[in-house]
């Protein structure tokens, strides 16, 4: 016991990590899981698709529709979606319908426009003519957007949920020639959408600190701190209804899992188990390259147990925040060259391993799209369906959830082979950390912000926050 104490830290981890796999998978086997057959399960193939069968849902819908996403923006593609949302209630008065959106972000223009009353502008606009069938919700899951956003996401309509990182816009829904790639499954299941449906409505729509944005008058946010305290509290201890059903050879194990908070969290917790249980591969999907402490120390310990790893990120000129040269620059522009060092120090730590093939870095790019994916496989028989950027802000802030899918017969094996095959068609594996763009060749204003950021270690803070 005296030598393992004096053994440096590095080499104890190494010593240790291996106990911690069977560990994890005991955890895995633990959970309660809807079982779903095999066919039951979809894989949509891009943005076009994701749309044409959220429309298509609605327009089919007979009695629920709950949506929740960040955002249903004020632009042709939210408005496609709500006149759709009113149209079917019109040739179903008995259908309900409610969205669920964030608090703040529906409150508030677009970052860099001129102030304006945001989303809830056109909720109400709508309601006005159209009348009180959709029923739109800001949910505040802190005091201010910065501190943390509602990123739960799904949508139940009727018996089936359709699960994407997505919100809904323009872009997300692939109009007007440009479009935000995310990951799009449909799952048709009565007991996983009542599930999903059923803390929505417990948590949602039970407190008092989620109001209605489609009526006027809208309370300011200051008078509803206490509820908003209670609220979070209540988060802290909220989980999906799931049963234990025994899955057989033909069915796939779903469960759903929410996220909040640092403690107690049992979507973070299976991430873990998910790294630490892995036996052979892992491909890890994350829109912003900026991993929290305990996924990196997970890889670390894949690599060294000599598992292969496979992540894909966005190029920087693929991210949402992304100012192309020659546009007038603002700070939020700083974004995807903060993530880019990010990849940049990732990259350089783990040179011997991506020399190897061990490590596979891929870079996404498709013109001027912009990409947001999320997720992991595990081995060939586990997937995690989810909007969590995997990153610190998800981590601890953000309310999310998500959807993993156990698969010990590889049933769905072939439909993530060729989602896989489908994303890699656009990306090009990293070489080396080299083969990135030098801080040098940025422009000069960025260059300027990164140096003001590094001098006063506010770098460090933005990658908590953002």
């Amino acid at each position: 016991m005296n030598t393992l104490i004096s053994t440096p830290a590095r080499l104890a981890r190494r010593i240790l990590s291996p106990l911690r796999q069977p560990k994890a998978q005991a955890l895995l086997q633990a959970l309660p899981a809807f079982a779903l057959p095999a066919q039951a399960i979809e894989v949509l193939p891009d943005p076009a698709a994701f749309r044409q069968a959220l429309l298509q849902l609605i327009a089919q819908a007979t009695r629920r529709i709950v949506i929740v996403t960040l955002y249903l923006q004020d632009d042709a593609g939210g408005r496609e979606v709500l006149e759709a949302l009113y149209a079917a209630r019109a040739r179903q008065p008995a259908l309900e319908i409610s969205v669920f959106v964030d608090w703040h972000r529906a409150q508030r223009g677009l970052i860099g426009k001129q102030k304006s009353e945001g989303n809830a502008g056109m909720y109400r606009e709508y309601a006005a003519r159209l009348g009180p069938g959709v029923a739109i919700y800001g949910v505040p899951v802190q005091n201010r957007e910065l501190f943390g956003v509602l990123h739960l996401k799904g949508w139940v309509i009727d018996d089936c949920v359709l699960y994407s990182g997505a919100s809904l816009n323009d872009v997300y829904l692939a109009r007007h020639g440009r479009y935000r790639l995310d990951r799009y499954h449909r799952l048709q299941h009565r007991g996983l959408a009542d599930a999903m449906a059923a803390l929505v409505q417990r948590q949602f729509v039970e407190s008092e600190a989620v109001r209605r944005l489609d009526q006027s008058p809208v309370p300011a946010t200051r008078t509803l701190l206490g509820p908003i305290r209670q609220f979070r509290q209540a988060l802290q201890e909220a989980r999906y209804d799931v049963p234990r059903e025994s899955v057989g050879q033909a069915q796939v194990a779903v469960t759903p899992l929410l996220g909040f908070g640092r403690g107690d969290n049992a979507l973070n917790e299976t991430v873990l188990a998910l790294l630490r249980g892995a036996r052979q591969r892992v491909i890890l999907l994350t829109p912003y390259f900026n991993l929290p402490k305990p996924v990196r120390a997970a890889l670390g310990q894949l690599l060294r147990r000599g598992c292969s790893i496979d992540i894909m990120v966005g190029d920087k000129t693929a991210n949402d925040f992304y100012i192309p040269p020659g546009q007038p620059f603002k700070t939020i522009g700083l974004l995807p060259y903060l993530y880019e060092n990010n990849l940049r120090r990732f990259a350089r730590g783990h040179r011997r391993q991506i020399a190897s093939g061990q490590l596979n870095l891929h870079l996404w790019r498709d013109g001027d799209n912009s990409y947001h994916l999320k997720g992991l496989f595990v081995d060939d028989d586990v997937a995690l369906l989810t909007g969590h950027n995997l990153n610190p802000r998800a981590w601890a802030l953000d309310l999310e959830n998500g959807l993993l899918l156990r698969d010990p017969s590889r049933l769905l094996h072939a439909q993530h082979q060729a989602e896989w095959a489908a994303l890699q068609r656009h990306a090009t594996r990293l070489s080396d950390y080299l083969a990135l763009e030098s801080p040098r060749h940025y422009p000069a204003e960025v260059r300027k912000q990164l140096r003001r950021l590094n001098r006063t270690r506010l770098d460090r803070l933005l990658n908590r926050l953002l």
